[in-house]
């Protein structure tokens, strides 16, 4: 679902919506994004849009997915944590403003929140559509995988190679020891194999590129 569509869903003015998304779009092309660009949500929107059908969602709950899916990386300086909270502020006060009812603005607030640890209960179907969605992008084919890794690492520019390689191995291995990277079985089933063999293949690189690794 298209960010205008969702809004208007949720009872928010239409006019607001698209001063928003004006605003939105400006962010998401900035200079310094090279993998968290707009590509990158729309990607994010349409899969976590299937989930959340493919789940049963009902039509409102599919919006809120839409909005928190178009807005979760709307502030990104490369400082994790404190871009998801300034994408949540972000999405309150132009939810606020479009007027959109308390309570689905939290909750969109909620779900952008929860991509700082990529945690949520298991049982919140909203949440697991978003998650699930965000790291869609390990299980894409390897050339998209490869350009994918290019883009963060070019994001994170300011750490020295060395640097990065430690911070990113220890990422890899951290994602690699997970039982599972997907929190549903449809995305499981979707991309869970494919983005093993991603995460592997990176990780080795990095490994032999340590000239301490033995």
């Amino acid at each position: 679902m298209d960010w205008l569509p969702a809004i208007t869903r949720l009872g928010g003015d239409h006019l607001v919506a698209a001063v928003a998304w004006n605003d939105l779009e400006t962010r998401y092309a900035e200079p310094h994004r090279r993998y968290h660009d707009l590509r990158h949500v729309t990607a994010v929107a349409h899969d976590s849009g299937d989930l959340a059908v493919a789940f049963g969602l009902g039509a409102r709950q599919r919006a809120i997915v839409a909005v928190a899916s178009w807005a979760h990386d709307v502030v990104y300086d490369a400082r994790p944590g404190d871009d998801e909270r300034a994408s949540a502020a972000w999405t309150r006060d132009e939810l606020t403003n479009a007027g959109v009812p308390a309570a689905d603005i939290t909750r969109a607030e909620e779900l952008i929140l929860a991509t700082i640890e990529h945690s949520a209960p298991g049982e919140d179907l909203l949440a697991t559509a978003l998650l699930d969605a965000d790291l869609a992008i390990l299980g894409a084919k390897p050339e998209v995988y490869e350009e994918y890794a290019a883009g963060v690492r070019a994001e994170y520019s300011i750490y020295s190679d060395e640097d990065w390689r430690a911070g990113r191995v220890a990422v890899l291995e951290n994602l690699l020891a997970r039982p599972r990277l997907y929190r549903s079985d449809i995305a499981r089933a979707r991309w869970e194999s494919k983005a093993r063999e991603n995460l592997a293949n990176e990780l080795t690189r990095w490994r032999d590129a340590d000239p301490h690794h033995r």
